[in-house]
């Protein structure tokens, strides 16, 4: 793919349209929009389109990773829907807040934090995987909450790029799905990711400001916590 066509069609923003987003949100809360994984098996992620009530269906994109971290969430009672916030939860994967009473626990050592405690041989305290990405061509940041399922994937996937000497915000990275089975029988969707390409030198300088504003905002975004499950 020659220079001049990854510019026309795969542009990662140009230092004109490389705005401060947060300058421009200045007191108002900042939200992006949300790539959804399929439950059941589905092969298809939901992506935000044209029309918020129906996203668009696609079996894969490209991006660029700006950044990503971990997501833990617990609920005393199963969770069933909605966006009522979980009772501990934990947005570095290091300490965990107690919705109640503001206690700060080091989830390391929290017995919730372990495979057996959970359905299905899983842990009480689901893990998760917040991925924020820029697509091709766009100005904002859309965030791909990857299941605990899909995390060791994702894991091998960074290190071969740090082997490599790449960061994930210095490749176009493509995200397909695949349909596994677990030993319990159970059918899931599981994210995919593969290097397109390398960024060149202009793409890359813009990405890395762009990564330096998600980083700042990413631990005081407002939640949906919907979303996460």
């Amino acid at each position: 793919m020659s220079n001049e066509i990854i510019k026309k069609e795969e542009q990662f923003i140009t230092p004109a349209e490389n705005i401060d987003f947060q300058e421009e949100m200045q007191g108002l809360n900042i939200t992006f929009d949300r790539i959804k994984v399929p439950s059941g098996g589905g092969l298809a992620f939901e992506v935000p389109g044209e029309n918020p009530v129906e996203p668009d269906l696609q079996k894969e994109f490209s991006a660029v990773i700006l950044y990503h971290h971990p997501v833990l969430s617990y609920y005393k009672e199963k969770y069933t829907g909605g966006n009522e916030a979980p009772d501990c939860s934990s947005f570095d994967g290091i300490n965990g807040v107690e919705r109640e009473t503001g206690e700060i626990k080091k989830c390391k050592d929290c017995p919730l934090n372990v495979f057996g405690t959970g359905e299905n041989g899983g842990k009480a305290c689901k893990t998760k995987r917040r991925i924020f990405i820029l697509r091709a061509n766009e100005m904002l940041p859309t965030i791909l909450s990857l299941p605990t399922a899909s995390i060791g994937d994702f894991s091998k996937y960074i290190m071969r790029l740090v082997s490599k000497g790449k960061k994930s915000n210095q490749v176009v990275t493509k995200f397909s799905l695949k349909k596994v089975q677990n030993a319990g029988g159970i059918t899931y969707s599981k994210v995919v990711l593969a290097t397109e390409r390398d960024l060149n030198e202009e793409e890359m300088k813009n990405i890395a400001k762009m990564t330096e504003q998600v980083k700042a905002i990413a631990s005081n975004l407002q939640e949906n916590y919907e979303s996460e499950e």
